[in-house]
């Protein structure tokens, strides 16, 4: 599966200010999650992402929220969140049939949503170093990178994603991209 800007969708899942200070290198996550929004904005890819209960959890932590519109905050309370017929109809609205996938949990969360995803015919790209568990849940973290690729869904990192986005050297935009890859 070949990740393109024009094929794309970025999907942030559940990084919410009550879980993310529990998850194992939560602030690499949060980094990698924030280039990974930047390169969309650069490359014109949609994005949506995703809260869980947050008046349990809290909102997505800033400033990942405030880089989103109203619109494309999708609040649920199934752990997938292709549990709510709404999100698959937005995420169909967009026309994208690759989505590159950030966030927490990955053994819960992301993981059901990858798993509806695919279930629906979609091709999903899990950005490894974007998506946490707790500390305590690593083993759980594992299991779930090896369901999904088992799966269908690719594993890749967020540098392999931002060149993929890129396409060629000769992109106007790749110097732009190496100060990304050289912030990361």
């Amino acid at each position: 599966m070949q990740i393109t800007r024009d094929n794309s969708l970025l999907l942030v899942v559940d990084i919410q200010s009550k879980l993310a200070p529990h998850i194992a290198d939560h602030e690499t996550v949060i980094r990698r999650t924030d280039t990974l929004l930047a390169a969309a904005a650069l490359f014109g890819v949609p994005k949506l992402l995703t809260e869980h209960c947050p008046h349990q959890i809290g909102p997505v932590i800033e400033p990942l929220r405030a880089q989103f519109a109203a619109d494309e905050i999708f609040v649920k309370t199934s752990f997938g969140a292709t549990g709510h017929p709404e999100f698959i109809a937005r995420v169909q609205r967009t026309g994208r049939r690759t989505i590159v996938m950030t966030g927490m949990e990955a053994h819960v969360c992301v993981l059901q949503t990858a798993l509806g995803l695919r279930a629906i015919g979609l091709d999903v790209c899990i950005v490894t170093d974007a998506v946490g568990s707790r500390g305590v849940r690593r083993d759980d973290r594992e299991h779930a990178l090896q369901r999904m690729a088992q799966a269908g869904c690719l594993l890749a990192g967020t540098e392999t994603v931002l060149y993929e986005w890129t396409g060629d050297a000769t992109d106007p935009r790749f110097r732009e991209v190496l100060k990304f890859v050289k912030a990361m």
